[in-house]
């Protein structure tokens, strides 16, 4: 596998270099399980946590990544900041040279600011993208194909692909970055995937994703008898127009209830990036049963994650 500079979308990986990372994880899902859960392999490395949106999963994995793996950590909110008072990109990445970085985890509001940073000359560590306005969210798709292939594969999933899976990602489509990353790193490993949305909420130009698309869920379920079912969240704060007729029609016609989970093969998984808004795409008792992987999906965010910052600076860094 070559090495990685920054992981700034799906698309930077190929088939062996995304194996690669989720066999990686693999590992250090075992270092997880110990009671001295530590790892010396980034100790003296610099990390800084740049999020200019709110986040609770991805910041906190994140930060409990670099610290098992010994990194010093250091985490930077935009609120509270010189970014609340006017700073730009630009200046708050230089400060951030100039401390020595060896890395930024950077989510950001607005699309392409972590490909910005990646390229800008600002800063000559390692940019990894939690985030990037409806742009994409690569670690998010990582894990959720490891969690995949450790429900699918169990202790013999090191080295496997996707081949032969049906995915199907459900819902807001349209605002959503971890449905790119997905569609990308499905496609990487061998994955059919299937989009359901109502109309209004699917992006232009699908035609080049190289999914199948549907706008009816219980047909979809029956026609396509997927192996795994990605709900999207709803992202309100991003719609600034009327997508739907109203969150009880979204819910009846698009959300996942115990009606349509009875559908579902016995062991189809029913995954969710997270934070869930239960009774509109989700229902309780759909997101809490046995199908379901989303806590799985937390938990195995740490491995993927310290997999990726392995990937990135640990090794020969001459091809940087």
């Amino acid at each position: 596998m070559s090495q990685l500079r920054h992981l700034l979308s799906a698309g930077d990986l190929d088939r062996a270099s995304a194996i690669a990372i989720l066999d990686t994880a693999e590992e250090m899902s075992s270092v997880n399980h110990r009671d001295i859960k530590k790892l010396p392999t980034l100790r003296g490395k610099t990390i800084v946590n740049l999020f200019f949106e709110d986040s609770t999963r991805t910041r906190i994995s994140f930060e409990l990544a670099e610290k098992r793996l010994s990194a010093d950590v250091i985490n930077f909110s935009a609120k509270g900041s010189s970014v609340s008072k006017g700073e730009s990109l630009k200046d708050t990445a230089q400060t951030l040279e100039a401390m020595g970085a060896d890395a930024v985890v950077i989510r950001h509001w607005a699309s392409g600011a972590a490909n910005v940073l990646a390229h800008s000359g600002w800063i000559n560590g390692s940019i990894i993208n939690a985030g990037d306005g409806t742009h994409e969210h690569p670690t998010q798709a990582l894990l959720d194909a490891f969690t995949m292939r450790k429900r699918i594969y169990g202790d013999d999933s090191k080295g496997r692909d996707l081949v032969g899976q049906k995915v199907m990602i459900v819902g807001d489509v349209l605002h959503s970055r971890v449905a790119r990353s997905n569609v990308k790193l499905l496609a990487t490993l061998g994955a059919e995937v299937h989009l359901v949305a109502p109309p209004t909420l699917l992006p232009v130009k699908l035609e080049t994703w190289g999914v199948s698309v549907h706008f009816d869920l219980d047909t979809a379920l029956r026609q396509v008898q997927p192996d795994s079912v990605m709900m999207l969240r709803v992202q309100a704060e991003r719609m600034n127009a009327a997508f739907f007729p109203s969150e009880r029609e979204y819910s009846r016609l698009w959300g996942f209830n115990s009606e349509r989970l009875a559908m579902l093969k016995p062991h189809a998984l029913l995954m969710h990036p997270g934070p869930m808004n239960r009774g509109l795409e989700i229902t309780a008792s759909a997101a809490d049963s046995p199908n379901s992987t989303i806590l799985e999906q937390v938990a195995n965010g740490v491995s993927v994650r310290m997999a990726v910052l392995f990937h990135l600076l640990s090794g020969d860094k001459e091809s940087k």
